[in-house]
């Protein structure tokens, strides 16, 4: 059995015809999906969703994109929000600054809080970094020094010292199919070293579909191309890589019952 470990079933692409979405995923192989959320307003619809398919879980968050449309946001209601037992992640959150759609320090006081709340919670926190490597490690930091908390590095593309970093802050790293594109070599070569129980693959669906669906809209099924791709550079059978990778996403996401 394979997880997508980050999917975004609400998405158009994916929503419009979700059941089938989900049927062709479990068909080649995925047993357990996490549709995360990017801003207050998908909540609803992604717990939703995650209470009505018993293999489908939820993560309650707000993406750096949107952080200054949230900047009021209180952490009693991310809180809140956390207590759904299909709850099981807090993010997608961390810092954006490729594409400058809010204000940094707006962005950093989210990240810190969505980590507060997970060190509260127990649930791990889910990051999105890009172009921010420097930033991102230095709040990495800071709050493991006030405590520890689980997370991990979701769509992992980042330079291979920021991956030796983060995995020696004990972080767990998830690739997407971005591991299969011929010009992704450095990525590649990070994803051999990745300790395996550290390891976890995503779809980051309907984005970033691998080879060989690029220019395709992903699916969640598209993990398994992924799943194979890495299993191949890793020199491993891929039900080896399934059963590990799976272990991974129980042990990390310990709210989950697989």
């Amino acid at each position: 059995m394979l997880v997508d470990s980050h999917c975004h079933l609400e998405y158009k692409g994916l929503v419009e015809d979700q059941a089938g979405v989900l049927s062709r995923a479990r068909d080649a192989g995925v047993g357990a999906f996490l549709n995360i959320s990017t801003r207050q307003s998908e909540w609803e619809q992604v717990v939703a969703t995650a209470n009505r398919e018993p293999d489908v879980f939820a993560s309650v968050g707000i993406h750096p994109h949107e952080a200054d449309k949230h900047a009021d946001l209180g952490r009693s209601v991310l809180l809140a929000a956390t207590e759904n037992p299909k709850v099981i992640g807090i993010g997608e959150t961390g810092l954006d600054y490729y594409y400058e759609h809010s204000d940094r320090q707006t962005q950093a006081g989210l990240f810190r809080m969505h980590i507060d709340v997970a060190r509260e919670t127990g649930l791990p926190v889910i990051i999105h970094t890009r172009d921010a490597e420097q930033d991102t490690l230095e709040i990495l930091e800071d709050e493991l020094g006030r405590g520890a908390f689980p997370a991990l590095i979701h769509c992992f593309t980042a330079s291979s010292e920021f991956g030796r970093k983060v995995l020696e802050m004990g972080l767990t790293v998830s690739l997407s199919g971005i591991v299969t594109f011929k010009n992704a070599k450095d990525l590649q070569a990070t994803a051999r070293e990745v300790p395996e129980d550290r390891l976890l693959v995503e779809t980051d669906s309907p984005f970033l579909a691998p080879v060989p669906n690029r220019g395709k809209v992903c699916e969640p099924a598209f993990v398994a191309d992924t799943a194979r791709f890495v299993a191949e550079l890793r020199e491993t059978e891929l039900d080896r890589l399934a059963e590990q990778t799976t272990a991974n996403f129980a042990r990390l996401f310990s709210k989950v019952t697989l």
